[in-house]
């Protein structure tokens, strides 16, 4: 389904803020597949999700989707086939517009776009129908305009539009950092409830560990632009938050230098607390 091979990105090369983001980057993902990813910031995990999605091109290597060359192809060129949902809730849709609008563009990604196509009475009822799903209420304000909606309410609303068109790949960057335990919680579930019933192919980038391990079949970790390892289905079964820290841990000894950002520990201590009895 997706195959990124060698894929390497510096940022300016060549200046005193030469910054290497991602480092040989190589990955597999099979069709099915739900990949979480971890590390701390400026791991390069953003950086990959933007050389797929083709908000960034890489300086060299190449990426591949079902056997397509896509490396040097541009985001809206790959709107057929990638779908993203980002960390910020207000860049996955139109604040002016109302929640029949975004979806009706959400509908015809990857494809001409025209308003009058989108909002007919059926489309409205399937609109309604899959609004309902967020259990939110939301089919109820097909008209109402989406910046008038919560963080998390929009938040929802764009994992909806994201997955609308059934896209061969689904990239998750940390869509639920921004949100408050509770809305968090309901997105996340929301997620997986979809992804499961599209057998979508995600990459999820996330700084909760837990999250990290719960969802999915494999997980990854990055470090300086590098995949360090790599857990298949079982093994994450078979791990724990505490074991992840160790690996970060065995980073910072070899390295000399902090693994982990201060997200990272927060969402793992807040993760922790909660899980007490």
């Amino acid at each position: 389904m997706l195959t990124i091979n060698d894929v390497r990105k510096t940022f300016f090369a060549g200046t005193v803020n030469e910054r290497v983001a991602l480092d040989g980057v190589s990955l597999t993902v099979e069709p099915g597949d739900f990949v979480t990813v971890i590390g701390s910031n400026g791991a390069g995990k953003s950086t990959m999700l933007n050389t797929v999605s083709g908000t960034i091109i890489p300086d060299s290597g190449s990426i591949q989707v079902s056997g397509e060359p896509v490396t040097k192809l541009r985001e809206h060129q790959k709107a057929h086939w990638i779908s993203r949902v980002f960390q910020d809730p207000m860049k996955g849709s139109s604040p002016n517009l109302t929640i029949e609008q975004n979806m009706a563009i959400a509908s015809r990604r990857g494809k001409s776009r025209g308003l009058s196509m989108g909002v007919t009475r059926p489309r409205k009822q399937q609109f309604r129908d899959e609004l309902a799903k967020l259990e939110l209420g939301l089919e109820n304000r097909l008209g109402a305009k989406v910046g008038l909606l919560s963080g998390g309410q929009r938040q929802a609303l764009s994992l909806l539009m994201a997955t609308f068109s059934s896209p061969e790949i689904l990239l998750l960057d940390e869509h639920t950092a921004a949100l408050d335990p509770q809305r968090a919680k309901h997105v996340t579930e929301l997620t997986e409830r979809m992804v499961a019933e599209q057998k979508l192919t995600t990459i999820m980038v996330t700084h909760n560990m837990e999250q990290a391990l719960r969802l999915g079949n494999r997980l990854i970790m990055m470090h300086e632009g590098k995949i360090l390892f790599e857990l298949n289905q079982e093994q994450k079964a078979g791990s724990s938050v505490a074991d992840l820290l160790s690996e970060f841990q065995k980073l910072q000894t070899v390295s000399g230098e902090p693994t982990l950002d201060d997200a990272t520990l927060l969402e793992t201590v807040r993760v922790t607390e909660e899980g007490k009895p």
